[in-house]
């Protein structure tokens, strides 16, 4: 394969880990969202150590930036647990596309503080993207159309973490990155998790387990996919999550969407397009 053919193909697998993940979390069952993003990080951070060690890296960064690990941390966090919440209560493609909102934030909190300019197109494309996205939230004044806000909120945090990674992915090694948020991430729910641990069976130990394992494949999928080709080349086939998630949604917990959902996915997925195609034109 090409480099362009092995990113493509680090993102799809990306794109499967994080539907895999999302399952996992769903077939947890009823256990504390917080407790069930503790599994994910712990999971998350042997990983990552490991190549801090082979590559005699410093642990925890360099301290000139720590600030911006700690924020990205923070943001990151975040968008886990909203995101968490809003797979537990939806349908697990809907929740999949409301998270992959978070490109066009990062794009909007990009030009607001690292001072990027936005293109027109972008603009017409955020637009769209936020317009297909009522169709999946659905206004109105029920519980549903919360869980449905969280899940935005969750794509936001994720679009803040992101834009910190713009300056952090220049001045520390990816592997840092990820062991220092998912330390980060374990120390702060750890006293959640102690004071208010819900006993899990084997089953759901093993889901957790997997959750991270899984989580841990998306990132490094995405890091990989990125050195092999530019984002603007195959960023869109990052948007396989929601078929994945659609598939297993139907095979394990026999959710289907709606059709304002499916209509808002279309949408979503166009005004992405619609940006790719111009991005790759530049």
């Amino acid at each position: 394969m090409n480099h362009l053919q092995k990113g493509i193909f680090s993102l799809l697998i990306a794109s499967l880990g994080f539907s895999l993940m999302g399952a996992f979390v769903k077939l947890s069952g009823d256990i504390p969202v917080l407790q069930k993003t503790f599994f994910r990080n712990l999971v998350g951070m042997v990983i990552p150590l490991y190549f801090v060690f082979k590559n005699k890296e410093r642990l925890f960064g360099q301290l000139k930036n720590q600030p911006l690990l700690i924020a990205r941390s923070s943001f990151g966090l975040l968008g886990v647990v909203l995101n968490y919440i809003t797979i537990d209560r939806m349908v697990l493609s809907d929740a999949d596309m409301l998270n992959k909102l978070s490109p066009f934030f990062t794009i909007l909190l990009c030009a607001l503080f690292l001072k990027e300019r936005i293109r027109s197109y972008q603009v017409i494309a955020i637009i769209i993207a936020f317009l297909g996205s009522l169709f999946i939230i659905k206004p109105s004044f029920s519980s549903d159309m919360t869980i449905a806000l969280i899940g935005v909120a969750g794509a936001f945090f994720a679009g803040c973490a992101y834009t910190t990674l713009r300056i952090l992915g220049q001045r520390e090694k990816f592997y840092t990155t990820v062991f220092y948020f998912s330390f980060f991430s374990t120390v702060v729910l750890l006293p959640f998790v102690i004071f208010q641990y819900a006993p899990m069976t084997t089953a759901q130990t093993i889901y957790l387990l997997l959750s991270g394992i899984f989580a841990t494949v998306g990132q490094f999928g995405i890091t990989i996919a990125y050195q092999f080709a530019p984002a603007k080349d195959i960023s869109i086939f990052f948007y396989a999550t929601v078929f994945f998630s659609a598939i297993i949604s139907f095979l394990l917990f026999r959710q289907v969407p709606d059709m304002m959902s499916f209509l808002g996915y279309i949408i979503v997925f166009s005004a992405s397009y619609y940006m790719f195609q111009k991005t790759k034109l530049e």
